[in-house]
């Protein structure tokens, strides 16, 4: 059976009836989305970081029984010479093979001011930038002696600003000034947090003579079963080698609890927008009551009343989740953040706007049908009587 509708302006109008009612709700909605956003933009953050961070065809070979722990890798320095003569199919250009012999670690930098923080250090070779093919030297030149590279995430992990970075600056590593020579960005994968320099000099300065892992890229026609035969056969190298992208894909799983945990909060902060919403609602509608009983008088059905409920809550979820995107479009999106594997942007793309928009329309409508109830089971004679 049919029945008619209130007109669609009228529950427009009834928001601009109680305007500090409206607004408070409108701006409380608006939060609770904002916050959803930054949420999620760190989850599709994190996960960006850690998916574009591998290569399909490069390889890495590090010690034994390290797990996934690279900085606490060591193997013999021979190691990176013994590769390219020994495994076939390895990518070439020139002559020059891609092979990337390297020592990382984490660290303490001290910078100008004083500052001092815990970084993650990269000495490399030229044939870093064959291998990490997605690494563009953005302003200044390759390092030369004394100098460091800094990726464009550097700053949010040492805690530090860009200024900080600039190129000419200087940084204190090992007891050492280093200039900065340049700033690189990697494509948004890992690598954007950490500081370059040239191997020997890493070397020397910490002292060590040995690698953390040898990077290698394949050929199309390459076969990563034959670095793995090589990693099998030199027992007294103590090898094992991994895709770099199975690599990442570990340290994906490894960071699942913290996904989840942030999932956890974005489900906690909607719950509390769905009580304030809940609470303003509650107090909009109950105010309304004899407005109710009398639409109720002259014909209207609590469907159709309980419908243009409905619709203000969902207005005001729509415009909420509008400006909570527009706000984290603006001024979240892409906002760096520390965390334990170096830094990160946060990632307010399609995905984390259409969560937001999901949730402030489930908001609305949470918000909306309680009180419509509440409102609507009064008998329409006790309704007119309310005051």
């Amino acid at each position: 059976m049919s029945f008619r509708l209130l007109p669609w302006e009228y529950a427009i109008r009834n928001l601009f009836r109680r305007p500090s009612r409206t607004i408070l709700t409108f701006a409380g909605l608006s939060t609770v989305l904002v916050l959803v956003l930054v949420v999620v933009g760190f989850i599709r953050g994190l996960e960006r970081s850690l998916e574009v961070s591998g290569n399909p065809r490069t390889a890495v070979i590090f010690s034994l029984g390290m797990g996934d722990n690279l900085e606490y890798s060591s193997i013999p320095m021979r190691t990176s010479d013994l590769v390219p003569a020994s495994v076939p199919g390895i990518q070439e250009r020139f002559g020059q093979k891609f092979v990337s012999p390297e020592l990382y670690l984490g660290t303490e930098i001290l910078l100008d001011d004083g500052t001092e923080s815990m970084g993650l250090v990269r000495g490399v070779t030229p044939a870093a930038l064959l291998v990490r093919n997605r690494v563009e030297i953005e302003t200044g030149d390759w390092p030369n002696s004394g100098e460091v590279l800094v990726g464009r995430m550097a700053a949010a992990k040492l805690g530090a600003t860009a200024d900080e970075l600039e190129v000419g600056r200087t940084l204190s590593l090992e007891g050492r000034p280093w200039r900065i020579s340049g700033v690189f960005s990697a494509g948004g994968s890992a690598f954007e947090s950490e500081v370059w320099c040239r191997l020997d000099e890493l070397q020397q300065a910490m002292k060590r003579q040995d690698l953390s892992l040898v990077a290698v890229t394949l050929s199309p026609a390459g076969n990563f079963g034959d670095i793995a035969l090589f990693c099998k056969e030199r027992l007294d190298l103590e090898l094992q080698s991994i895709r770099e992208t199975d690599y990442y894909a570990t340290l994906q799983k490894d960071y699942g609890p913290v996904r989840w945990l942030a999932w956890l909060v974005v489900l906690l902060v909607s719950g509390a927008g769905i009580f304030a919403g809940l609470n303003t609602m509650y107090g909009s509608v109950i105010g309304r009551i004899p407005e109710l009983a009398t639409l109720q008088t002259i014909g209207f059905v609590r469907r159709a009343l309980a419908v243009s409920l409905l619709q203000e809550g969902l207005l005001l979820g729509a415009a909420a989740s509008l400006l909570a995107s527009l706000l984290g479009l603006a001024f979240v999106n892409d906002a760096a953040i520390r965390f334990t594997m170096g830094a990160f942007a946060l990632r307010i793309d399609s995905v984390a706007v259409l969560v937001a928009c999901g949730i402030g329309l489930l908001l609305g409508l949470c918000g909306a049908i309680p009180p419509a109830l509440r409102a609507l089971r009064m008998p329409i004679v006790d309704g007119l009587k309310a005051v």
